[in-house]
Order: structure tokens, then C-alpha cells, then sequence
């Protein structure tokens, strides 16, 4: 399957460069995605981040290195990426739980990370139903914080901006502007090719509604792929993420269109067994 095709391409470029400095740019060309895309992706088949997987593969091979040769500690510390034997130590420390002279005695107990090996697992018990709708252009109006996706922090921090949000009462002003429409979560690409994005709290409205509170951001057209999430909250989403990164993207003829990725809350309870919401994530049909 193409999917596979790509990721194992852009695993098999990370494991031949891991002694060369690895450009995210450059990692997602061979996966035929953005930088921003390729990252989501990753993240939510792996759940941890490319940064993380190249820096455990990096440790796991220094510390094969320094178990079987009479290489310095600081030449391995240096072929590995690290600037110091200090920062290596502290890195190899955390990873291995002793230090880099540790794993050259007879008996020392280290940690492997292996390679990555994508598998397409179909599962048949749930299924996912989604419908493609086409929407013009339109402009958000909101507030937006920038989230990191090492270690998960993105879904505990988004959690608590929402939580903020409503607090302060930044959704409730935005409700006012235009109260027909449903709240928006909206993920963002931070514009940079760091493992992070920007998560903004928004609604559809007219720029000028911005006023000197809010950022107003412009949607392209694009066509969306829409999937409804049914539970509480933030857990039934999370888990709706999950299964269109893992599951319905590989399984379709599909590929990200690398616009905004949006969430539509309805009025309801949040936390209600029966509350439901939508995903819309942009998409183009596989050439």
C-alpha cells in the first residue's frame, strides 16, 4: 500500500543519517507530505514525536557503540549529534539510566528502541463513518496558543485552554459574535518546522468582528473529510484523532490537504455519554 510505502521510506531515510544532521523538511519530502502533516501523522501513529524517535534510535546506537569499541566517549557523543559529553551524558543518563562509561563494563543493563515498522492492522469491530463536504473560503475569529506534541503535551494542553476559555469567558464573547454558529477548535501549523502547532479557540465571523481581543484568521476552500465524535469530552475526540491518522487515512484513497484541521462544538454538555461533536479535516483525492 502507498501509505506504507512512505513512512517506511521516511523511517529507512531517518536510520541512514543518523550520524547527519536530520532536517524535518527533508525527512517529510520522502514521505511526500508537509512538514506539518508528516509530523501530526507520526505523532498520532507512534505517539511520540519524530524528534523523540530520532533521539532514542541515536542513544540506542551510541550505546551499542561504546558497549562493543574503545571509542571516546566524546567522538560517539559527537558522531551522535551532541555538542558536549556533558549534554550526552544527561541524555544518555535519562535513557539508559547510567552513564555513558557505565555501558562499557561487562553486565551493564541498557535500553534498545528499535526501528520503526509501519503495519496497515484493519479493524472490523467499529466503524468509521465520515462524509466529504466541499466549503468556500470563510475567516475564524479567535484566540490561539501554540502546543508542543513531545511527550503528548498537546493533549493535556489543550484540555486546559478550553478549560481557560471558558473560565474568562473568552468563549462566551465569542458566541456573542455570532451566535448561529457552533464553537471552533482549530489546529494550525505553526509555520515553522518545529514539533509544535497552534491550537486556536474560534467561531466563524467577519474579520472586522476580530475588534482589538481576538485574531482573525482566513480559511481556504477546501474540501473536508467530516467525522462525528460521540462522548465526553476531551477523551471521545482524542480517540477519533487517533483512529483517522491510524486507521482511515491508510485505508483510503485520501491524502491531507494540508489546510487547518477544525473542531465543531455544538451547545450542549461536554462531559453528557451522548454529546456529540465533528471533525473536519482537509483532504485531497490520491493522484
Amino acid at each position: 500500500m502507498e501509505w506504507l510505502t512512505r513512512m517506511t521510506a521516511a523511517i529507512d531515510y531517518m536510520e541512514e543519517r543518523m550520524t547527519e544532521k536530520l532536517d524535518i523538511a527533508e525527512i517529510s519530502k520522502t514521505a511526500y507530505s508537509s512538514p506539518f502533516h508528516f509530523q501530526r501523522m507520526f505523532h498520532m501513529l507512534t505517539g511520540f514525536t519524530v524528534a523523540e524517535y530520532i533521539r532514542n534510535r541515536r542513544l540506542t546506537l551510541a550505546a551499542q557503540e561504546l558497549a562493543v569499541s574503545k571509542d571516546k566517549v566524546v567522538d560517539v557523543a559527537l558522531k551522535y549529534g551532541y555538542d558536549s559529553p556533558e549534554s550526552f551524558s544527561k541524555a544518555f543518563r535519562k535513557a539508559h539510566g547510567i552513564t555513558p562509561s557505565d555501558a562499557r563494563d561487562s553486565g551493564a543493563g541498557l535500553k534498545a528502541f528499535p526501528r520503526i515498522a509501519f503495519q496497515l492492522t484493519l479493524k472490523g469491530d467499529k466503524e468509521m463513518d465520515y462524509k466529504i463536504v466541499d466549503k468556500p473560503a470563510f475567516t475564524i475569529v479567535g484566540k490561539s496558543i501554540e502546543v508542543s506534541m513531545k511527550e503528548g503535551e498537546n493533549f493535556r494542553e489543550i484540555p486546559r485552554f478550553w478549560q481557560q476559555s471558558n473560565s474568562d469567558g473568552t468563549v462566551a464573547k465569542l458566541c456573542a459574535l455570532a451566535p448561529d454558529k457552533d464553537v471552533l477548535g482549530v489546529c494550525l501549523s505553526s509555520g515553522h518546522h518545529k514539533e509544535t502547532f497552534y491550537y486556536a479557540i474560534a467561531i466563524e465571523s467577519s474579520a472586522d468582528a476580530a475588534g482589538g481581543e481576538f485574531t482573525a484568521t482566513p480559511i481556504p476552500a477546501l474540501s473536508w473529510a467530516v467525522f462525528t465524535s460521540v462522548g465526553p469530552m476531551p477523551g471521545a475526540i482524542q480517540n477519533v484523532w487517533k483512529r483517522i491518522f491510524g486507521e482511515w487515512f491508510p485505508a483510503t484513497g485520501y491524502e491531507h490537504a494540508d489546510g487547518p484541521e477544525l473542531e465543531v462544538y455544538p451547545p450542549g454538555d461536554t462531559q453528557a455519554e451522548n454529546y456529540r461533536c465533528e471533525i473536519w479535516v482537509p483532504i485531497i483525492k490520491k493522484p
